[in-house]
């Protein structure tokens, strides 16, 4: 899929562009703050190549995208420009009530996410240039050197500019006079000012001496309080003065009141949470890093890795370091370690090839593709990366391993963040959560055939379900493909393959099924445990745990009958099968039989049958519903 067309479906999915209040992206996903996350269609989501998977964090509705976010977000915005800004009228959210610290950090994140290329850029180069002059490659007195450190350093020392626009975009504020407040607060004159060392007043108020430069929460405060005082101002001056009087009065009011209040307030705030957070690194030692080091991953799910670049930024600028950088390097290595364990363990090529893929990119520093590709969907390996990240961040910890520099990489092209006197203790832990993770998954093994969607992914909607070494026996004799997939040669009609009731398969309670993404079908509640087979023709598949049969017909129609939802956990207790993969089947033949009456007390038994080649199809449609006898037409494929 092109990445307009991905970006085109995205935004039908979650509602439309009238849905959207803004958008922006991290390193992976789309951060969509919608006006009713609960018109989001996750079911199409799902189904769009592009989309790994989704996340809610507070009213912040994430698509996951991987590598190709910023491309994808790019075709978006193109199309759609206005949906990048944050607009002021816009519709109230629910009323459900949100936890106010939660809803603090998320705001905290929605701000940084969009600065963070140009920080990690910055940070990439200082930590590049402690490298070369370690090295001796290069010397701190050269020009070439000074040079390349205002490249680095300017973004750190301006930070406050930065912030000044996202934070204005977040709180629906004008950037361009919020960049006007943060250049006031950093103007040379005021800088020596406030830093001579003498009284400050402004109209007989004291103002207290604070240094601006590279701080983070007095510029966040203060536009987040601007913004309000803006639309104030802008509400009772009459529209003919008001491009002139109401950014000069904004400005009049935010930068006095900033200087005299908000900056002390937000430097005692920062202040405040570095050394709750630094107090807890230093003195909780090799507890902190177990516990941190094994929640990493969860707080990354969750984005709010993003609402701690405060501090960290903060740590850097008046320490040097920070120590919670680190966590997210043994975090990462943990989740490539235990995917590296699924591709030792893996019987299957595909998972093999995907399980090892993935591990590489969360070695360079990308987790998504493994996390949620691999590792949450088997579960066993995800508990692994935990358990390495936790052993990795104890030892880290417990040295007091450091970063010194944000480079906004947490995998090994970062490395050079970590370069300094605790280099190797860092780089000790990142090498423990990948061994610890890669043997603790190899140990704890997986299920391959655990979850529906992994287990029927083989069968989606216009992928052959034919075995290669069936396909390549019958190809001879049948219509093919491009790809030498058989094609139908003509309608086909299956009946019914159990006794009960017909449904229509929008009804069945799986959005797998309800929502046709296997394909179009019919859905049955069967009163006997038994099921035979709908058409003439060969059994594709008799999955592993005898819930689940694919069936071909002789004319080309495919089939997959599945019983029961969420059956796949019963791991074949209460079904036996009667045919195997390759068996040849008459209409009518047994395929399998279960109890009925025990899978009912723990499972919903209503059973699926798709056509998992509807798109071979003008139509498929039920001939039948209601009250139906095993034997009975009751499904009609056209050509």
């Amino acid at each position: 899929m092109k990445h307009q067309e991905a970006a085109q479906e995205i935004i039908k999915a979650v509602g439309g562009t009238n849905n959207i209040n803004s958008v922006y992206h991290c390193v992976t996903r789309l951060r969509f703050d919608l006006k009713d996350n609960d018109k989001v269609d996750k079911g199409s989501l799902n189904k769009l190549d592009k989309v790994m998977g989704t996340n809610i964090s507070g009213d912040q509705f994430q698509v996951i995208i991987g590598n190709d976010v910023s491309k994808v977000f790019d075709a978006m915005v193109k199309e759609h420009p206005a949906i990048q800004q944050t607009t002021e009228n816009k519709e109230p959210k629910s009323d459900k009530k949100q936890n106010v610290v939660l809803k603090i950090f998320e705001t905290i994140a929605g701000v940084f996410a969009p600065m963070l290329p140009a920080i990690t850029a910055a940070g990439m180069l200082k930590g590049l240039l402690a490298l070369f002059v370690s090295l001796g490659w290069m010397s701190a007195g050269t020009d070439t050197y000074r040079i390349l450190s205002a490249i680095g350093d300017g973004v750190f020392h301006y930070l406050p500019l930065l912030i000044a626009v996202s934070a204005a975009r977040k709180f629906g504020s004008n950037p361009f006079v919020a960049i006007a407040l943060g250049t006031a607060l950093m103007y040379p004159d005021m800088t020596a000012l406030l830093s001579s060392g003498e009284s400050v007043g402004f109209l007989g108020i004291p103002v207290t001496a604070v240094s601006y430069a590279s701080s983070v929460i007095p510029i966040l405060l203060a536009v987040w309080l601007m913004s309000y005082v803006e639309k104030w101002v802008d509400r009772v001056i009459p529209a003919a003065l008001k491009l002139l009087l109401v950014p000069l009065i904004t400005l009049l009011v935010m930068v006095p009141v900033t200087l005299i209040a908000i900056g002390p307030l937000g430097t005692f705030v920062g202040s405040g949470l570095s050394g709750g957070i630094n107090w807890l690194l230093n003195e909780g030692g090799l507890i902190a890093g177990i516990v941190l080091g094994g929640a990493m991953a969860l707080i990354i799910m969750t984005g709010m890795h993003y609402a701690l670049v405060p501090i960290i930024l903060s740590n850097i600028a008046t320490l040097g370091f920070d120590k919670f950088l680190p966590l997210t390097f043994i975090s990462n290595m943990g989740q490539a370690g235990a995917t590296l364990g699924v591709f030792f363990r893996a019987k299957d090529k595909k998972l093999k090839t995907v399980a090892l893929s993935t591990s590489f990119t969360a070695l360079m520093g990308v987790t998504e593709p493994a996390m949620y590709g691999v590792n949450m969907k088997y579960k066993k390996p995800f508990a692994a990366a935990m358990i390495g990240s936790a052993v990795g961040g104890g030892f880290a910890l417990a040295f007091g391993a450091k970063a010194y520099v944000l480079a906004g990489n947490g995998g090994l092209p970062g490395l050079p963040s970590l370069i300094g006197q605790t280099f190797w203790y860092s780089f000790g832990g990142m090498v423990l959560a990948f061994v610890v993770g890669t043997i603790m998954s190899t140990i704890f093994g997986i299920k391959e055939e655990e979850g529906d969607a992994e287990a029927l992914a083989q069968f989606s909607p216009g992928a052959s379900s034919v075995p290669a070494k069936v396909a390549s026996s019958d190809a001879a004799s049948e219509n093919v493909d491009d790809m030498g997939v058989p094609t139908p040669t003509g309608d086909a009609v299956a009946v019914a393959p159990m006794t009960g009731k017909a449904i229509p398969l929008q009804e069945v309670n799986d959005p797998t099924f309800g929502d046709e993404l296997m394909g179009k079908g019919v859905a049955f509640v069967p009163t006997v445990g038994e099921l035979v087979s709908p058409v003439t023709g060969t059994i594709m598949n008799v999955f592993k745990t005898k819930h689940a049969i694919v069936v071909r017909s002789d004319n080309g129609m495919e089939l997959l009958i599945h019983v029961g939802i969420n059956t796949v956990k019963l791991r074949g207790q209460y079904f036996d099968a009667h045919v195997v993969t390759g068996a040849r089947v008459q209409v009518g033949d047994k395929l399998l039989t279960f109890e009925l009456a025990e899978i009912a007390k723990e499972y919903d038994i209503t059973t699926a049958m798709v056509v998992t080649n509807t798109a071979d199809y003008k139509q498929v449609l039920p001939v039948k519903l209601g009250e139906i006898t095993m034997g009975e037409d009751v499904l009609k494929a056209e050509i």
